[in-house]
């Protein structure tokens, strides 16, 4: 099968070569999905720099983390999968780059006929991702005030319309005129150029100095630490993602002074869906299975209700992936970039 590997350290377009590789094989509780579409993530960047610390195996490897499809083979206890179209995350969050790809069955969920391959490319991770920041550990309500850094990305586009679907006011940031107008497009009550001026400041008069109930910050760094201004008595920032370097997911950042005399809660939020305690005590917790399916079925309500859509920037041949990763990297695109494997399905 062909298969996009990182073989070197670099950019894309350098790190990358399609190669031809064995088809792989699921083991017990794992399903395979002859690939229709995969999408573009950041991470995947990272990882063909090397500085992505979480997925980083031995070269060569297979890029990719997701994937729709229909599987074809299955592995001991997963046999209820076979011949099911699924939106899907590849083992260890790789190998989705390619024509065929195994996953757990724990991260796969089904993928109704009403989404085209495209867009169920574009549906899965950044909802369900946003739904785990804002609903599952954010504890979003009705009423609050929602404030989403970098709101023109997948998940954040995502996190715009969900809370807005969900009743709250949505303050969105981005680092374009172009941008902006997306946010504002996708149900965002105000949006933010962050690139021209103070974000923090006018967060602080459009809330009149109450601050935001509910931060989801897809960035970090330095953003994360200013947002810690701009939290209401009682407000949750939800540290979600580090689009603006992977290298602050390892660094010290937030003083417990502020947390303190804030009187705020800070949550970590990572998409893995499986046993919360598979990896015991050693630091790492995943989402129950089941509260999965409760979110994916939420999810597929507020879309069947038009309250929330997948946003697709672009749709690229498999065999230009590189290309599609670094217009990524260069930050030119907005929701999510999808990569065509094959014939688009009805």
């Amino acid at each position: 099968m062909k298969a996009w590997q990182v073989v070197r350290k670099g950019p894309p377009s350098k790190a990358l070569e399609l190669r031809d590789v064995a088809i792989p094989e699921p083991r017990a509780g794992q399903l395979r999905v002859r690939v229709a579409t995969t999408v573009c993530n950041l991470n995947e960047v990272d990882g063909c720099y090397g500085r992505y610390r979480t997925v980083d195996p031995p070269l060569p490897y297979t890029l990719g983390m997701e994937a729709v499809g229909v599987v074809d083979a299955v592995g001991e206890g997963a046999e209820i999968w076979l011949g099911q179209r699924v939106m899907m995350t590849g083992a260890g969050a790789t190998g989705a780059h390619a024509e065929y790809v195994v996953g757990d069955q724990a991260m796969a969920f089904e993928c109704p006929d009403r989404f085209d391959d495209h867009s169920a490319a574009a549906f899965y991770f950044p909802f369900h991702v946003a739904y785990v920041s804002l609903v599952e550990r954010g504890g979003l309500k009705a009423g609050e005030t929602v404030l989403v850094h970098g709101g023109a990305g997948g998940v954040g586009s995502a996190a715009v319309q969900l809370a807005k679907a969900l009743g709250a006011r949505v303050i969105a940031t981005a680092g374009s005129p172009a941008k902006v107008e997306f946010c504002r497009s996708m149900g965002a009550d105000i949006a933010i150029n962050y690139s021209t001026g103070d974000w923090a400041d006018e967060v602080a008069q459009a809330t009149e100095n109450r601050g935001v109930d509910v931060a989801c910050d897809l960035v970090g760094g330095e953003v994360t630490t200013e947002t810690m201004r701009v939290m209401a008595y009682g407000g949750r920032l939800m540290l979600t993602g580090f689009s603006g370097g992977i290298e602050a997911e390892d660094e010290a950042g937030l003083l417990p002074r502020s947390i303190i005399f804030g009187n705020i809660s800070v949550a970590g939020v990572l998409l893995a869906y499986g046993d919360p305690n598979a990896f015991g005590l050693a630091g790492i917790h995943l989402v129950p299975r089941e509260r999965g399916e409760q979110i994916h079925t939420h999810l597929l309500e507020l879309h069947n209700t038009a309250r929330i859509r997948p946003v697709v920037h672009d749709v690229t041949s498999y065999t230009e992936l590189p290309a599609a990763l670094e217009r990524m990297e260069r930050r030119e695109t907005m929701g999510r970039s999808v990569i065509q494997w094959t014939a688009q399905s009805d």
